[in-house]
């Protein structure tokens, strides 16, 4: 029987032990133990298969991959350490000297370091393009190519590409397609669905919610992860813990709850910003007055929890206004971080993108105005007045 992902969100990759345990089991060890040598000649010639060592495979962690698996609808998934952890194999299981990538430039501040200055080194080839424009991917794929990378939406300004055409551009060029769904979460945006390869993610945000632990993940065809990231995981380490992975299972429960109250108060704070004569522009995939509205809908169910806004501020006082506003909240905290039950919120410029050159965020639209707000579960009329009573303080300075 064909289960709806509420019910895949719960009863997916579940294995139970002989103890017949209601909640998952977490198995907190390094290795195990075989009842012959024989027996574990055979587990490490893969002839029979079993858990040998927790960097090689864990039963927490394995549920962890079946259940997100079963949500993304692929074949196989990977967890990772983190999810930078889960960008990096990706790209070094897959790509060696002398190949070539093209992505959005429209990415998080560590992922745009591995890709200008990490890769390179090993003398990979890194074209950056406006993701935005098919034009820009058609011209970039011109030349041999063999991955193709992006987020959508981006973070911050929530650029969103369109997955389904830019895959039949790749397709003909025989070119691996990659996205990064951390923004949407499976929840609101599948892009294997849309012909994507492989679907990454930061569990560390949304998956988790709660802030609690880090985490990665891989999803995609098996033959592909059995080919690169399977051998690449077990060989250099960027394994998850079980730990980790026990707390990610118990976030996946209340994932869709979560994404969909977060989702209406992101909407509730919008129509709020919208009116407001102290926020100069806002960018949300599902804001109507946004050029890339049709595509945000077609792609995403749902705009998420996600909002970047610009604070109205004179010449040379957009980082002033900006600091101000963040240190006058007295509800909403200031963290990196994102997908939390708690509202969280940063400033781009000075933090997750504070690397890039002054072009570059340019390119990006992140000045020193800009705000990136992740939206909680708190009631939205208290956001709304934290909100409020810290703008109406910016007039008073």
């Amino acid at each position: 029987m064909k289960k709806k992902i509420s019910t895949k969100l719960i009863r997916s990759g579940i294995n139970q032990t002989q103890f017949m345990e209601t909640s998952e089991s977490l198995f907190l060890t390094s290795g195990f133990t075989y009842k012959t040598a024989k027996e574990a000649e055979q587990a490490f010639k893969e002839e029979k298969k079993r858990f040998m060592y927790s960097r090689f495979g864990n039963p927490t962690v394995e549920m962890l991959q079946r259940k997100l698996a079963d949500i993304e609808g692929a074949e196989e998934c990977w967890a990772t350490a983190s999810g930078m952890s889960a960008v990096f194999t990706i790209f070094m299981s897959y790509l060696k000297k002398g190949d070539r990538i093209v992505a959005s430039r429209a990415l998080f501040g560590s992922c745009h370091h591995i890709l200008t200055v990490i890769l390179p080194k090993f003398g990979i080839d890194v074209e950056l393009i406006d993701g935005r424009s098919l034009e820009s991917w058609e011209q970039a794929l011109k030349k041999k190519t063999h991955m193709i990378f992006f987020e959508t939406p981006s973070n911050p300004c929530l650029e969103i590409i369109d997955i389904e055409n830019v895959v039949k551009l790749a397709k003909v060029k025989k070119v691996l397609v990659v996205v990064d769904n951390v923004f949407a979460t499976p929840i609101l945006q599948k892009p294997l669905k849309f012909g994507a390869d492989v679907v990454m993610y930061s569990a560390t945000k949304h998956i988790d919610g709660h802030g609690r632990v880090l985490g990665g993940a891989i999803l995609g065809k098996r033959k592909y992860c059995q080919e690169f990231i399977k051998p690449f995981i077990r060989n250099t380490g960027p394994s998850i813990s079980p730990f980790n992975a026990w707390i990610l299972i118990k976030g996946l429960d209340t994932l869709e709850l979560r994404i969909n109250k977060q989702t209406e108060n992101t909407k509730i704070i919008i129509n709020y910003l919208e009116q407001s004569k102290f926020i100069e522009k806002i960018y949300y995939p599902h804001l109507a007055s946004s050029s890339q509205f049709n595509l945000a809908k077609k792609q995403m169910s749902g705009g998420g929890n996600i909002v970047s806004f610009k604070i109205a501020s004179k010449k040379n006082k957009g980082k002033c206004n900006a600091f101000s506003f963040l240190n006058n909240l007295s509800l909403i905290s200031i963290s990196n971080n994102l997908g939390d039950t708690k509202s969280l919120v940063t400033h781009p410029d000075t933090t997750t993108h504070h690397r890039l050159n002054k072009m570059e965020k340019k390119n990006l639209s992140i000045s020193e105005n800009l705000i990136r707000l992740s939206v909680g579960l708190e009631d939205p009329d208290d956001l709304i007045n934290d909100i409020d009573n810290s703008l109406k303080k910016l007039k008073k300075n």
